[in-house]
């Protein structure tokens, strides 16, 4: 058995790029950049006005004119404009390019129009007032973006600004998910007194589909070693093959066997932590291979502590467990690094009660789950603790 901290090394160092490929820039939310990008021009582009108003120039201001003729109305996308002699303004809309004639918006507030002609009531003025002058957001070649940032929405908007209509991003994993147990019924299907309808499968699937990843494969399979081994040869064209169930010590538990039977190297089985204590671990060529307890708890735990870092490492994410104040003390119930549910309340974690890793009702409540160091006693009230959303 190794520690929590080894496991979490061992698996880092197998973390490896899945490829790069194109995508849309409509499929591109949370998938990451593999490629730097660039401003393909000056950001504005060209002076634009901040307000709808007259554009002039400010020498006529400090001439103390201040009534002007108006020459032309420029809305926004129009690119061919009159020249503005002395006395003479623009009536210019938001967002519209300012001509090099002017070089101050003064807005329709300040203003009394008037039979063709725009009368100023303003006290004070300054050259560029009212214009996002160009190039002051970003200027060409500038690099936006780098490789391996995450696209959210605001940056979806600023791609399409970009005129980025593809994007070269990481490659997501092949995922497939089996799990075991002659137990087990499908959810549609109404459980016996002494089966249980399948939560983890469908658990697992969730949590990937969170990551953006749908799995290629996922099916439950009975405790027969010729059934689970002809699913595993198969689930193994796979980036990543994750089961769930029959890692444990009892008889049916023969899933660490057959994949040592299909060649696959063990990494390790069993990690002094709880719940998940069972979790097995091994690769074969590019392969990743975890084989998660069945209990609902054990199985989210050492998904959220192993199997998502993992895959967060290989798309290049350097995603931080956060921090916050717990809002009672816990005692070290052993010698383990222990996980327990919290609820976030965004302030601090708040104490949920469990009967152990097969509660099916952590669901109703916990939206974290955190972690209790071995080397600490007990966790005292205010304590600063890392914890995993689960949001």
């Amino acid at each position: 058995m190794i520690s929590y901290q080894k496991a979490l090394e061992i698996i880092q160092s197998k973390a490896k790029s899945f490829g790069t490929e194109e995508v849309h820039l409509d499929d591109a939310l949370d998938r990451i950049l593999a490629e730097d990008i660039f401003a393909n021009r000056d950001f504005p582009p060209f002076n634009r006005a901040a307000m709808d108003g007259i554009a002039i120039h400010i020498q006529d201001l400090e001439k103390g004119i201040s009534s002007y003729h108006i020459a032309e109305t420029i809305y926004a996308g129009d690119d061919s404009f009159k020249k503005l002699e002395s006395g003479e303004c623009y009536k210019i809309m938001t967002g519209a390019a300012v001509p090099e004639s002017a070089n101050i918006v003064i807005r329709n507030e300040d203003i009394l129009f008037e039979n063709g002609t725009a009368k100023l009531n303003i006290d004070s003025s300054k050259i560029y007032q009212n214009i996002a002058k160009k190039g002051q957001d970003l200027k060409k070649s500038e690099l936006v973006l780098p490789q391996e940032s995450q696209i959210n929405t605001a940056k979806i908007g600023l791609l399409a600004a970009l005129g980025k209509h593809t994007l070269k991003v990481q490659k997501l994993p092949q995922v497939a998910v089996l799990t075991t147990g002659n137990e087990v019924v499908p959810v549609h299907q109404t459980a016996s007194a002494t089966q249980i309808n399948n939560s983890n499968l469908h658990l697992l699937k969730a949590l990937l589909r969170k990551l953006g990843i749908n799995p290629i494969k996922a099916e439950h399979l009975a405790d027969e070693k010729d059934i689970i081994r002809t699913a595993l040869k198969d689930a193994l064209s796979a980036d990543i093959i994750i089961l769930n169930g029959g890692v444990s010590a009892g008889d049916a538990d023969f899933i660490p066997e057959i994949l040592e039977e299909l060649g696959v190297k063990k990494l390790f089985h069993k990690v002094a932590i709880r719940p998940g204590k069972p979790i097995w671990c091994g690769y074969l060529n590019d392969k990743m291979i975890f084989a998660l307890p069945g209990n609902p708890f054990s199985c989210l735990v050492t998904f959220k502590i192993f199997v998502e870092p993992f895959i967060f490492s290989c798309l290049g994410i350097h995603n931080h467990d956060e921090q916050l104040p717990l809002s009672f003390t816990r005692k070290g119930k052993t010698s383990l690094d222990e996980f327990f549910p919290v609820f976030n309340t965004q302030k601090e974690l708040q104490y949920l009660p469990i009967n152990g890793s097969g509660d099916i009702r952590l669901g109703l409540q916990a939206n974290a789950v955190a972690w209790h160091p071995a080397e600490i006693t007990d966790l005292e009230k205010g304590a600063s603790v890392f914890f995993k959303s689960l949001q």
